[in-house]
């Protein structure tokens, strides 16, 4: 998050969430987590086919962007959406005015949804390997 730490500053690209915003993406990230290693752990308790164990990719890519989020203080769903809240109560959002920061913001809306999909990928294939 850019600025000080009492006062959370909108930089296009960059950090477009406040820390209530953030806190919500940790419970997200914590609830996917554990959603994976829920539904992996069940998978290969019971036997399911192999093939099966591919649909653990989808909880851990939202781990993933979900952490990715926390991490930059960068919400995707608000950048799609061409808003922001770094100040302002949980789900209140502010439009970005500027075309240039809208398109900063969706792209790295989109590295960040590539690198958790990446994420889900590497975890459903592991598992897949797991005998």
């Amino acid at each position: 998050m850019s600025g000080s730490s009492e006062t959370p500053v909108y930089v296009p690209g960059a950090c477009n969430i406040g820390t209530e915003e953030v806190t919500a993406r940790r419970r997200a990230a914590l609830a996917a987590a554990g959603a994976t290693l829920v539904l992996g752990g069940l998978l290969v308790a019971s036997g399911a086919p192999r093939e099966s164990r591919f649909l653990v990719g989808v909880p851990a890519a939202m781990a993933a962007v979900s952490w990715l989020q926390v991490r930059n203080s960068f919400c995707v769903a608000y950048a799609a959406r061409g808003v922001y809240n770094v100040a302002q109560p949980l789900g209140m959002a502010s439009p970005v005015a500027d075309a240039a920061a809208r398109g900063a913001d969706r792209r790295r809306a989109l590295r960040m949804i590539a690198g958790g999909v990446a994420v889900g990928v590497l975890v459903a294939a592991g598992l897949f390997l797991v005998p």
